[in-house]
């Protein structure tokens, strides 16, 4: 039969310690651990462990700004049929620019919005 944990006082939930939490999460960080049952040996609900590595992420990431700027493409050049045409910079009514310190991205403003979403989910990444 599994064991039962019974609290006690006004207070019932029960408190994890900063070290308890660092000891989780560094358990369910192990090569092969299973969330699952790591929070089943702690006794403790798998939500609340991947609450608390969300939160630690957050923490040791910080939130940053990006300047993002959308600067209109050039008009499309005139020219014979021979000389090639800039297909990507004419099509497009616009340009998303994003820099960052190492990285800066450029995205045309005809780009589905799938590949704008993917490429800014791989730069916070």
């Amino acid at each position: 039969m599994g064991q039962v944990t019974l609290i006690l006082g006004r207070e019932r939930r029960r408190h994890w310690s900063a070290e308890d939490r660092a000891r989780i999460l560094a358990a369910i960080s192990a090569p092969g651990a299973v969330v699952a049952e790591v929070a089943r040996r702690e006794d403790i609900c798998t939500s609340l462990v991947y609450k608390w590595r969300r939160q630690t992420r957050r923490a040791a990431k910080g939130v940053e700004f990006a300047p993002v700027v959308i600067e209109p493409a050039p008009p499309a050049r005139q020219g014979s049929a021979s000389e090639p045409r800039d297909i990507e910079r004419s099509d497009a009514a616009g340009v998303i620019t994003v820099e960052m310190t190492e990285v800066c991205v450029r995205i045309g403003a005809g780009a589905s919005a799938a590949l704008v979403s993917a490429t800014l989910k791989a730069l916070r990444s």
